[in-house]
């Protein structure tokens, strides 16, 4: 039977798993969207794409065929941040919906990654040449024109000098100890995020925002799917074994934190691991 007819996996860990199996055909908007069906089990995820289909059609009519690439981002981003409001959540941070493509498209209020992350669908729509930036703190957007590079905040979609990204790296630079005779070029942070490393910052922003809420259930989810997507992350197998014991199933619990030390580099941490794996294992006995 042709792969286009195929049934869809039976679970939505399955569908993403299928979705980030190889890197050269990784399709990151789909993987972005399925993100939320932890949060929408009745998600449907074709209805997203369809939804920022529709987007791109309106877009496209507003650029004449013969336009260059500097007069097509400047056709994108009128239409993506002015026309269509869409914009950072200033009020609301850390609210999870943030980083859920369904509620984004609806409500036009998102954090940089996930507004950068249909805003790159959109530019490359448009047949332009942009990439998303793991920049330190903040993700950004990039765009290589005739004129030059470009580099965008999707938060604001203002357009930043390499005075601006210098600024906003001072603090980065003084907390890594990057300065003076250890200081780098901007321009190696500003090196394009594969699709990978892209989800890998969106699940670790979810991740985050439920540890800190302490919803165990939640940041169990994006565990699962971040062990699929990096499967040699050994930290965390650590991170999920600790959240099934806060939840209290021991057994879970032993088998991530067993996966972690047996693997992990983190002398002084394994040896804690290792002591919190023999209390779990006696309240298993």
């Amino acid at each position: 039977m042709p792969s286009a007819y195929q049934l869809p996996p039976s679970t939505p860990l399955a569908y993403f798993a299928s979705l980030v199996r190889e890197d050269d055909s990784l399709p990151l908007l789909e993987a972005a969207a399925s993100i939320a069906q932890d949060e929408y089990p009745d998600l449907d995820v074709q209805e997203v794409l369809g939804d920022l289909d529709q987007l791109l059609s309106r877009l496209r009519r507003r650029c004449a065929e013969d336009a260059g690439p500097l007069q097509r981002l400047r056709t994108l981003n009128q239409f993506f941040f002015r026309d269509m409001g869409f914009g950072g959540n200033v009020n609301h941070y850390h609210d999870p919906d943030n980083s859920h493509l369904n509620v984004l498209l609806k409500t036009r209020r998102g954090i940089p990654i996930s507004l950068a992350v249909l805003w790159l669908e959109l530019a490359q729509g448009l047949g332009l040449k942009a990439r998303g930036v793991n920049f330190p703190g903040h993700f950004l957007v990039k765009i290589n024109l005739p004129e030059g590079q470009v580099v965008i905040d999707p938060f604001t979609g203002q357009s930043l000098s390499r005075e601006d990204l210098s600024e906003r790296l001072e603090p980065y630079k003084r907390r890594s100890g990057l300065v003076d005779d250890f200081d780098v070029p901007v321009g190696l942070y500003l090196q394009a995020a594969p699709s990978r490393d892209i989800l890998a910052r969106m699940l670790r922003n979810l991740k985050e925002i439920h540890r800190t809420a302490e919803d165990w259930l939640r940041l169990i989810a994006v565990l699962d799917r971040l062990l699929i997507l990096l499967p040699d992350a050994w930290a965390e197998y650590r991170d999920r074994g600790l959240a099934w014991a806060e939840m209290g199933d021991a057994r879970l619990a032993v088998a991530d934190l067993e996966m972690y030390v047996a693997h992990t580099d983190n002398t002084l941490d394994r040896d804690a691991i290792a002591q919190r794996m023999l209390e779990l294992r006696r309240a298993l006995s």
